[in-house]
């Protein structure tokens, strides 16, 4: 029996071996197709990438019909160069460096020589192509952008690079991708499926017909389309109002945490990034290192938030039981808060309450409210986290998770934070006061104080921001419909809540007040320094504000960010007024606010950072080609000088 079964197994497992192999080799074909089988050839048929609507069903973003030059290198043949390179207006060098980088990728597999023709540029060398061996066109789409506005948001199209080609086995040398904005976040939606077309060559490397009568062909499948949050609008208006100015515009629903609008300034035209021009025009944009207008200071920029965030330290306060709606302090334009220590308040009445300090915007009386915070107990270290465990409820101190591929995380300081700072202990209330009037070692990036007031005008709870709306036939990321509850009781919201709308009665913003329309806000002012040279210079303060409308069932929550604006009430508190009376109503009415906005230039305090006058060069010290080959960078963080008075915080 043993002599028989070893023989019968060999036979058996000899005879399915060459069973598998005869399958593989002469009835399956997709090996073939996988290899590179130079009996077949693959083109591929690029879908049209899905469209881009804003939340009301407005196209923004469609596509147009490019062609690429794709170059197989082994089967190129001798050519008139001259005569080529003409056609594509390109050098001879050029002709050479592209060559070149086609042979490395795959002599044998195609590649991108040049990308994104126009019509025209097609149909001259479509004349001539038969001339050039090796050399075929690839259609694809590339983006038709139907308005002028919201690049940020959008991103833009661009090749793959050869890293990615190498991880990722989607894409292949030359194909395009999504890279910021929804463009990166959406892209797996957005590009849809590629096609493939096998053909059978000859002995003598010509097409013969499809491979297989097309029996493994596919057809490219389009993208899906997306509907954003964004109100189309509301959006073109941030942008036009932050004309000549820096900063960013954030709003959000509270409702549902949808993201309304997003403005950056300054921005461009995102049309510029699309066709031969698209690389040229990029570069102009990466160095501009003075003005970035690819960086998106709507999500990335940190600032100190200033007043705006003593709403959150009156709400601690009212959680930690250190005061009530009828808690007084007495501000004598500004208080004492140890030897040599004063922190300086704006004249106003001397009698403060929760009420009047918030439309007041009393540094005073939340400095008191954060120390009492502080001071209840024994432990400063534990009574800092507690503190900044409230507000991280808010969404602050960490990536909120929206559906953008960049942000930054902001800062709320704890304990850790004040043990590097201060190795040797002796820290206190008094030491860290400042981040009471949200200067100090807070940071908040202007989404996060967008948020902040969608939290507040729902009395505590907050969706994570998003601005996606709706993708046909598929339903929105559960993360984005998940209610998040701060550690703040709903109770403590309605006073503070009523402070914020006499902000726009009796307060700070009085002036800015819109007829019809209770708004509830929040004036604020940042000090502003720039490191220049090596030397800190003060430049003019940042303008902020916050707010939401109306006060009951609240419709937009919104933060306005104004670099060297000055007073919170000067620039981003009209242009908050004006962007909530253009979503609410679609019209204006403060015709006086909007004339004096429009027609506001900032561009000779931004002028400063590119180029100082002679005087200040000179106490400066600093050569005028430094001061050229140097970038600028901002520094926003501010701490309360033991020595000098604090200026005030409105």
């Amino acid at each position: 029996m043993r002599k028989v079964l070893l023989p019968s197994l060999i036979i058996i497992a000899t005879s399915l071996l060459l069973i598998r192999i005869f399958y593989l080799q002469v009835i399956d074909d997709t090996l073939k197709l996988k290899s590179e089988n130079n009996a077949i050839k693959k083109k591929y048929e690029y879908p049209e990438r899905g469209y881009i609507y804003d939340r009301k069903g407005k196209l923004l973003v469609a596509n147009q019909a490019s062609y690429d030059i794709m170059v197989i290198p082994r089967e190129v043949k001798k050519l008139d160069t001259l005569e080529f390179c003409q056609l594509l207006h390109m050098t001879k060098e050029d002709f050479i460096k592209k060559m070149e980088k086609s042979k490395v990728y795959s002599p044998r597999l195609p590649s991108v020589f040049l990308s994104q023709l126009n019509k025209s540029e097609f149909a001259a060398f479509q004349e001539k192509i038969r001339k050039y061996e090796g050399f075929y066109f690839q259609k694809r789409s590339l983006r038709d952008y139907e308005v002028n506005f919201g690049a940020n948001i959008f991103g833009f199209i661009t090749q793959v690079n050869e890293k990615l080609v190498s991880k990722n086995p989607y894409y292949n040398s030359g194909d395009l991708i999504g890279r910021q904005g929804v463009e990166e976040s959406y892209e797996n939606l957005l590009r849809g499926v590629k096609g493939i077309k096998y053909f059978q060559k000859d002995k003598f490397n010509r097409e013969i017909g499809s491979y297989k009568d097309g029996k493994y062909d596919t057809i490219a499948v389009q993208g899906e389309d997306i509907n954003l949050s964004i109100d189309a609008q509301l959006q073109k208006y941030g942008e036009e109002l932050m004309i000549n100015k820096r900063g960013g515009i954030v709003a959000i629903e509270p409702s549902s945490g949808e993201i309304l609008a997003l403005v950056t300034a300054p921005s461009f035209d995102p049309g510029i990034l699309v066709g031969r021009q698209r690389s040229k025009n990029y570069t102009a944009l990466y160095h501009d290192s003075i003005a970035k207008p690819l960086y998106d200071r709507g999500l990335l920029a940190e600032y100190p938030p200033g007043s705006p965030f003593k709403i959150l330290t009156g709400l601690v306060g009212l959680q930690e039981g250190v005061i009530n709606e009828n808690t007084t302090f007495f501000c004598n334009n500004g208080f004492s808060y140890g030897r040599g220590r004063f922190m300086k308040c704006h004249p106003h009445s001397p009698s403060q309450q929760l009420h009047n300090g918030i439309y007041n915007s009393c540094n005073t009386y939340f400095a008191q409210t954060y120390m009492l915070t502080i001071n209840k107990y024994n432990n400063p270290a534990k009574a800092v986290d507690i503190w900044s465990n409230h507000l991280k409820s808010f969404g602050l101190g960490q990536f909120m998770g929206y559906d953008l591929p960049t942000g930054k995380k902001g800062k709320i300081p704890d304990s850790k934070t004040y043990k590097r700072m201060y190795p040797n202990g002796g820290w206190r209330s008094t030491t860290i006061v400042s981040n009471a009037i949200g200067q100090g070692e807070v940071v908040m990036t202007p989404i996060q104080l967008a948020n902040m007031m969608a939290t507040i005008a729902n009395e505590g709870y907050y969706y994570t921001p998003h601005i996606i709306k709706k993708i046909e036939g598929h339903a929105i990321d559960k993360s984005f419909t998940t209610k998040h509850v701060t550690t703040i009781d709903k109770k403590y919201f309605k006073p503070v809540i009523s402070g914020l709308f006499d902000v726009y009665n009796v307060g700070t913003a009085r002036s800015l007040k819109v007829e019809g329309i209770d708004i509830c806000g929040k004036t604020g002012t940042a000090e502003n320094f720039a490191k220049i040279g090596g030397v800190r210079v003060k430049l003019e303060d940042h303008s902020i504000f916050v707010a939401f409308a109306p006060k009951d069932n609240p419709k937009i929550a919104i933060a306005v960010m104004v670099e060297n604006g000055g007073y919170g009430a000067a620039i981003a508190g009209p242009i908050a007024s004006l962007m909530i009376e253009k979503y609410l109503r679609q019209k204006i009415t403060r015709t006086d606010l909007e004339t004096r906005i429009l027609a506001t230039s900032l561009q000779s305090r931004y002028a400063k950072l590119g180029g100082l006058s002679d005087k200040v060069k000179s106490q400066l010290r600093v050569s005028d080609s430094i001061l050229k080959s140097k970038t600028i960078i901002p520094t926003f963080k501010v701490k309360i000088d033991s020595t000098k008075e604090q200026k005030p915080v409105i």
